[in-house]
């Protein structure tokens, strides 16, 4: 249906007549009787109150698809840094409706959980803020660096609180449902991560030979985890043997030579891991993920150099613009330039 038409469709369901719309609005009824009759458009200034006057969202005064409307949270997420509440519970709203509606439900709850991560994050960030600034008043009060400690993942000491047994348990679910046909990749990849994290290796490597003859398995991957386990077993000598024999045989793939640097950076070896997230970086295709200039970033700023760290950070910027998109307002944007600007300050 034209924009002109819905106009026309829900004054006449709200009981407005042309005049009373365009009374509210603060224009002509002449203008009003134009966008019904699709002569002219409504200005885009005036959307939010023509919406708000006719009881509707945007959206729905533009009758979007479903798909459109699927893309225009994406998009939110992608882009912006939080929700409104009134656009929060307008997002939620739909999606908890598409729950029964929409052909595929695995998209809408995958949707879901997105949206209630994305809110969580930016949670997250007002909880770090306020116990940040709690704790520089009084160090000693054990709460807010327990929500600090929550709100930034950091490490927590007690056993009974970072060990993963319960997400453990749950992908060992997934591995296991009779649905999954084929065998998917990624949930025994989490799982082996969380048995290695928890220091089950024996588990681990049991997974991991599972792994190994799933048709979709990175060959690379197979020698890069028995590496990871050794180091889990506390055999750094037989690890670094692991990985220098595999950088025999995957030296040239991109993914490898990530995967390098995450292994030198997790060991310690800031300068070798640069290396090999530089090289992961220089043969990637465009559009190229950031993930081996943010690692790069981090590791400057923990070795103190913080002019390599600002460096590293306008790369992030050119590429986010560049090869993403993304513009200066965008939430991915914004978090560099705070970042950026935090090393200027110091």
């Amino acid at each position: 249906m034209e924009i002109g038409a819905k106009i026309k469709q829900l004054r006449a369901k709200a009981g407005l007549t042309q005049e009373q719309l365009a009374s509210a609005l603060g224009i002509s009824a002449q203008s009003v009787s134009k966008w019904e009759n699709a002569v002219t458009m409504p200005d885009v200034a005036l959307l939010p109150m023509l919406a708000g006057e006719l009881g509707v969202s945007i959206d729905e005064l533009f009758d979007l698809t479903t798909e459109q409307k699927l893309h225009r949270i994406e998009r939110g997420i992608d882009v912006l840094s939080e929700y409104s509440p009134e656009e929060f519970a307008r997002q939620e709203e739909f999606l908890l409706h598409q729950l029964d509606e929409y052909a595929d439900r695995t998209v809408i709850l995958e949707y879901l959980a997105r949206l209630y991560h994305f809110r969580m994050e930016a949670d997250a960030r007002r909880v770090s803020k306020y116990a940040r600034e709690a704790m520089l008043r009084a160090p000693e009060k054990k709460v807010c660096q327990w929500m600090l400690q929550m709100s930034e993942r950091a490490d927590a000491w007690d056993w009974n609180v970072a060990n993963h047994a319960r997400v453990i348990d749950f992908y060992k679910q997934v591995i296991e449902s009779d649905r999954i046909t084929p065998k998917a990749t990624l949930p025994y990849m989490y799982l082996i991560d969380n048995l290695i994290a928890d220091h089950r290796t024996a588990e681990a490597a049991k997974y991991l030979q599972e792994y190994a003859t799933l048709p979709a398995a990175r060959p690379f991957m197979i020698p890069v985890y028995r590496a990871h386990i050794a180091l889990a077993e506390f055999d750094k000598p037989r690890s670094d043997a692991i990985m220098a024999e595999a950088e025999q045989y995957f030296g040239s793939d991109t993914g490898f030579l990530f995967e390098l640097g995450q292994y030198h950076a997790k060991t310690g070896n800031y300068q070798k891991a640069i290396a090999y997230y530089e090289a992961s970086w220089n043969d990637s295709e465009k559009p190229r993920y950031t993930d081996p200039l943010d690692a790069i970033c981090i590791i400057y700023e923990i070795l103190g150099d913080d002019q390599n760290a600002i460096a590293t950070c306008d790369r992030l910027l050119v590429s986010l613009a560049e090869e993403w998109g993304y513009e200066k307002d965008h939430a991915p944007v914004l978090e560099v330039q705070k970042r950026k600007q935090s090393l200027l300050q110091k």
